[in-house]
């Protein structure tokens, strides 16, 4: 496993600057860092990216739209060179949003090496709304859309290249909660969508396996984005939108497990955790040990 590089964006201007996700995670060096060094892995926390300050709406289609973006370029700038420098960088929010911003620097590098990234999106919601589609001018729900290349130029056009990956190299896991207007840009884009439906039809496993056969076809590596409102709100509550019916505990370890053996991760992004809501620490406890599962920590090591 490569050197694990960690960087804070306490962003949360993508959900319309609903307070708490721009709250720093101030357990995040010594529970992170420290349960992936424990675990065996090399993890080195980078602190936080300062973020803009929220001056001003702007278009109410796309709520502070500009600020985003600007940290969006930022973050790529430091996932591109991470990603060069060999390592592996896992970007801790934050909103959604940001999520433009590092899959578009990992995407760069992978265009620098001839390769194609795929993408894995573990989310209760599409993020595929548009600012011509969205009901609240939220641009974390526009995430995934600016990384398809629908939507707001000031995402799409990041790094000067779209997409940042090709819609059908993407995945959404998990989702139970889509726009009614966002529902043809999904059946539009080409992008593939296992529905909470799906899991509970078909079981994790199979929707994982499937999932990661579909993009080691065509993919080199793999970005994981891991929305924390894709688990059941009793297992992880203090996230900005929560939605009943999500994942539960093991569910969600599974799928980060089966991932893990792909051997395919590239980078990832923990986001939406909501530190204000977190008083009894579930939810920061839940989201390290979700991402050490996605690194590959095992019930039992595997040198045993």
């Amino acid at each position: 496993m490569k050197p694990i590089r960690i960087l804070g964006v306490p962003l949360g201007l993508g959900t319309g600057h609903v307070r708490g996700t721009d709250l720093d995670w101030d357990v995040r060096t010594d529970r992170l860092a420290g349960m992936l060094n424990s675990a065996g892995f090399s993890a080195e926390d980078c602190g936080s990216l300062a973020v803009p300050y929220p001056a001003g709406i702007g278009d109410t289609r796309a709520k502070f739209l500009h600020q985003i973006a600007e940290t969006c370029e930022r973050i790529a700038v430091w996932t591109f060179e991470t990603s060069q420098a060999g390592k592996i960088p896992l970007v801790v929010g934050g909103d959604h949003s940001i999520a433009v911003g590092s899959v578009a620097g990992v995407s760069d590098y992978f265009r620098t090496q001839n390769q194609t990234l795929g993408l894995l999106w573990l989310d209760a919601h599409a993020d595929m709304n548009t600012p011509e589609t969205s009901p609240s001018g939220h641009v974390h729900g526009m995430a995934l859309a600016g990384c398809v290349g629908l939507g707001a130029e000031a995402l799409t056009t990041l790094r000067n290249f779209s997409p940042k990956v090709r819609p059908e190299n993407t995945i959404v896991v998990g989702a139970r909660d889509i726009d009614r207007d966002e529902v043809a840009n999904i059946r539009n884009s080409g992008i593939k969508v296992f529905t909470i439906r799906d899991v509970d039809e078909r079981g994790m496993a199979a929707v994982m396996s499937e999932s990661i056969a579909m993009l080691r076809k065509t993919t080199s590596g793999i970005h994981l984005s891991l929305d924390m409102d894709v688990l059941d709100p009793a297992v992880a509550p203090a996230v900005s939108t929560p939605v009943p019916g999500g994942l539960t505990y093991r569910e969600a370890h599974l799928a980060l497990e089966i991932f893990a053996d792909s051997g395919l991760l590239t980078s990832l992004d923990l986001v939406e955790f909501n530190p204000a809501l977190d008083g009894s620490g579930l939810t920061a406890k839940v989201s390290a040990g979700l991402v050490a599962s996605a690194f590959g920590k095992s019930i039992l090591p595997r040198a045993l």
